[in-house]
């Protein structure tokens, strides 16, 4: 799947793409046929850069339902010829999960829209599942002929049928099959299910693949093969190396970091560097110096795992070079500076926004550094990337920054980010937000009634409103 096109952070679809809580006030204000446009761009083509870790399903239905929009649309994408040819789960899974939710509050007519999809559709094991948790057992039931048609009767058509009952992510439709009156569907059913737990089992016993000789040097061949094959091993072969190596091995592990080939270079690296071993620094700058882009990718990764004070003291140094490893630096200072490194910290995290956008990776514990530090000057640039970024997880991670950071914040993006699409920035909103605004207590009072909300965001509300209270 390629990076969507993210709309500007100022427009309304550019706000409902990145699941900003503003982006459903906007909509709510704004005229009904915009705002649902804008919604169905965003549910038909999933604006997320990682869609199997960001949030925006619930989000999307609970703007359905307070603009009481319909799901032709959805229907019709669903539907579209390229069903059959397009059947990677990131095409239709954001709609069907948006219909799953719509369900759970009582849309019928997104309830029976996942019926017909999970009997016709290619991302069928997708609607099945949101199915299992809202549908009936008569509903349920109704989709075993379906369902089941999908697979020959030939033997690959019931290994395929016993992969699919084996992996399904919600087992219950296929228990209410097992135990189908109609006995060609029980049967079937509960033949897969015995064969998709004898094969759990083969996989369970059988062997894990190559693994390294008993030594040193074939540690270090291990890797090196690995690499060749295109399968990085450095970092279970230096676990390997705990195992293997001795006192005695330490000047060839040494060598081995210096100039060896690519993978016992890796593996050596990471060894030296778990074990602090007092040579793990100057072996680590001199690799990046050095050696090829694998090489210098795991130096730095060694580097930032490295938890000693030492470690910490030479991340001074390196912060204000331009290259992997002063990144690095500025990542190890904001995980495990002090105080005194609040000014190294922010100008790792401004140096960042201004040289690879407020969507840069080292974005995320360079932000958690600025509120773990209460880096009252980081205010400005966190407010900037949590307007700009794509990233809704990364947006959470600012608004928990400025909580710690921003006197404005309980006033300001704490308000809209109780409507925000992640439920860990709704819970840090439901702890902050400034109650003296009246949509906030409502909002408050609305989430705590909500059953889609999460726990740990209605915990958080019912820590600052009673049932006949003033919010606090």
């Amino acid at each position: 799947m390629f990076d969507p096109f993210i709309a500007p952070s100022g427009t309304l679809l550019g706000l409902l793409q990145r699941g900003r809580g503003d982006g459903t006030l906007h909509a709510l204000t704004a005229p009904r046929a915009e705002a649902l446009a804008a919604l169905n761009h965003c549910v038909l083509r999933d604006p997320r850069r990682d869609w199997q870790v960001e949030n925006r399903s619930l989000y999307y239905a609970r703007l359905y339902l307070d603009l009481d929009g319909g799901v032709d649309d959805i229907e019709a994408h669903l539907f579209d010829v390229e069903d059959a040819f397009d059947t990677e789960e990131c095409r239709t899974g954001l709609a069907l999960a948006v219909l799953g939710h719509l369900a759970s509050y009582g849309r019928r007519d997104a309830l029976e829209l996942l019926r017909r999809y999970a009997a016709a559709g290619s991302n069928w094991a997708w609607a099945l599942d949101e199915l299992a948790l809202r549908d009936d057992d008569a509903g349920l039931r109704a989709l075993a002929a379906p369902v089941l048609a999908r697979f020959a009767t030939d033997s690959e058509g019931e290994a395929e049928l016993a992969a699919a009952v084996r992996d399904a992510f919600e087992p219950r439709p296929w228990r209410l099959w097992a135990e189908d009156p109609r006995e060609y569907v029980s049967a079937r059913v509960r033949a897969a299910q015995e064969a998709g737990c004898f094969d759990r089992w083969q996989r369970q016993m059988r062997s894990g693949g190559p693994r390294p000789g008993w030594s040193v040097q074939a540690v270090f061949e291990w890797a090196q093969q690995g690499l060749e094959r295109g399968s990085a091993l450095h970092v279970p072969a230096a676990r390997c190396l705990v195992a293997v190596a001795g006192p005695a091995d330490r000047p060839e592990i040494v060598r081995a970091a210096q100039d060896g080939t690519e993978g016992a270079r890796c593996t050596a690296l990471r060894y030296l560097a778990d074990s602090n071993d007092p040579d793990a620094l100057g072996l680590i700058e001199a690799a990046v110096a050095t050696g090829t882009t694998t090489v210098v990718e795991a130096a730095v990764d060694a580097f930032e795992r490295m938890r000693s004070f030492a470690a910490v003291d030479r991340a001074r140094g390196w912060v204000h070079r331009r290259d992997a490893l002063g990144a690095a630096a500025g990542r190890m200072l904001a995980c495990r500076g002090a105080r005194k490194d609040s000014d190294l910290v922010l100008g790792a995290l401004r140096e960042a926004v201004r040289g690879e956008g407020c969507d840069a990776p080292t974005l995320w514990t360079l932000v958690d550094g600025a509120g773990r530090l209460g880096i009252v000057c980081a205010a400005p640039v966190l407010r900037h990337i949590y307007r700009e970024t794509a990233s809704s997880h990364l947006r959470g991670r600012c608004a928990r920054a400025l909580a710690a950071t921003d006197p404005s914040f309980p006033t300001g993006f704490a308000v809209e980010c109780l409507w925000d699409c992640e439920e860990a920035t709704r819970e840090i909103a439901a702890r902050h937000a400034e109650t003296g605004d009246a949509r906030v207590v409502e909002r408050l009072r609305r989430l705590a009634a909500d059953p889609a909300e999460e726990d740990d965001v209605q915990t958080a509300v019912r820590s600052r409103i009673g049932p006949d209270t003033t919010a606090r």
